[in-house]
């Protein structure tokens, strides 16, 4: 067997999310409408801003993780195939990033966006009906596993599924017997898990749980793992007919051990604080000239090159340019100036010129200019007397703006107070327009 790689997850995973967000929020995040998983070139995207790689080189497992992860936590969604940030996703680029892992795992299990066996091609029949049992309490049962580990502690997968199997909570993945007949390796009649002996723990159940493990747990940073190539793996599937041409029953089979870490810890609930790994000082790789000009002076990371893409018009391999153009129309989509600053102040190797802070310094006084007040619905009164006598109102009052001498505006929010303060009045709306 080839000698066994191990990954400490924990500081990568806290870089990730902000990578894969500033993907999303770059608008290069796609996935399908209808089954939310990730296209493949969006994968590949996610693969070149993970800041250690994919496990794999040829089999992508976080790449394809990381999309669904950021969905079922809700801090994306979708907006037709396009991945958006949700309020929530654009707090957590401000928050601490273990708040938004440990946010992240703990919704995950009622909102995944699809069931995580479903990667595990080799196992046929799982779209049948009443095949698998329901995905909630199965993904609930899964991730309570952790619980099962010693924090800081190698254990080998073996232990770990023996462990689940004495102390629970049950997993059982089939529906009921008649579910097991359905699922099969190659053939449907030869291959069923129903036959005695072909529905083992290992097989199936352990299959899933190394699909949570390696392709959920570990992205987020809260397993560290210890893995080998899947192909010859394991042989705990070679009794069952058809499976000796296979080199592996799932993408998983070279994961060997896992060890849970502090933000494992953290986000399972076993500890109450979490004190992350002291960050590490950004390189200062940036040349920024009175030109307004950014220029990358070595090989820079690719989440720092979204940022400036974000900014500024790339001209060049290594040169950005900004202008007043570009830093509003970041502001335009959410991006503010001083996130811009930030960024430049850490990685400038030579500090920022009077140019660019007189040119940051005029956008933030533009934005302060303008504010947007939400949607409101507008109310057109016949007559100003009647606007006043609505305004003037002790119930409506607080529930509408008056604006001009004849129109009202009422929030979304409010909307329901205001009708039936309306109707009160005598006034009714009737259906919203």
């Amino acid at each position: 067997m080839d000698q066994p790689a191990v990954r400490s997850t924990e500081s990568e995973a806290l870089a990730n999310l902000a990578a894969v967000l500033r993907l999303c929020q770059a608008g290069t995040v796609r996935c399908s409408a209808i089954t939310r998983r990730p296209s493949a070139a969006t994968v590949r995207a996610v693969a070149d801003v993970l800041v250690a790689g994919d496990f794999y080189s040829d089999d992508p497992i976080a790449a394809f993780a990381w999309p669904l992860l950021v969905q079922g936590g809700g801090l994306a969604r979708l907006d037709g195939t396009r991945l958006v940030l949700t309020p929530a996703g654009r707090r957590a680029l401000d928050r601490p990033p273990h708040e938004p892992v440990r946010a992240i795992w703990e919704r995950w299990p009622k909102h995944a966006p699809l069931d995580e066996l479903s990667r595990v091609e080799q196992i046929k029949g799982q779209k049948a009906a009443a095949a698998l049992s329901a995905a909630v309490p199965r993904r609930q049962a899964a991730t309570a596993a952790l619980r099962h580990c010693p924090p800081g502690e190698w254990i080998g997968v073996d232990t770990l599924f023996d462990t689940i199997r004495r102390r629970g909570p049950r997993l059982s993945m089939a529906r009921s017997e008649r579910g097991l007949w359905k699922l099969y390796i190659e053939d449907p009649e030869y291959g069923s898990l129903g036959y005695d002996g072909h529905h083992d723990f290992a097989v199936l159940e352990g299959r899933y749980l190394l699909a949570v493990l390696f392709e959920y747990a570990a992205p987020l940073g809260l397993i560290d793992v210890e893995y080998v190539p899947p192909a010859h793996a394991r042989d705990d599937f070679r009794h069952m007919w058809g499976a000796d041409w296979l080199d592996a029953l799932s993408r998983y089979d070279g994961l060997t051990a896992v060890r849970l870490t502090a933000l494992g810890a953290y986000a399972t609930g076993l500890t109450s604080s979490y004190e992350p790994p002291k960050p590490v000082a950004p390189a200062r790789g940036l040349e920024v000239l009175p030109n307004l000009d950014v220029v990358s002076l070595g090989e820079l990371p690719a989440a720092d090159r979204l940022v400036l893409d974000a900014f500024a018009s790339r001209t060049s391999d290594r040169v950005w340019t900004l202008s007043a153009g570009s830093v509003l129309a970041a502001a335009d989509v959410g991006r503010p100036p001083h996130e811009l600053t930030s960024f430049l102040t850490d990685r400038a190797a030579h500090g920022l010129p009077q140019t660019l802070t007189t040119l940051l310094d005029d956008v933030e006084a533009r934005l302060r200019r303008v504010r947007d007040l939400g949607v409101r619905r507008v109310v057109e009164c016949a007559d100003a007397q009647t606007a006043t006598l609505l305004a003037g109102d002790r119930a409506l009052r607080g529930l509408c703006t008056r604006v001009g001498e004849r129109h009202l505006l009422i929030t979304l929010a409010d909307e329901a107070k205001a009708r039936a303060a309306l109707l009160r009045l005598g006034h009714p709306l009737g259906p919203p327009s």
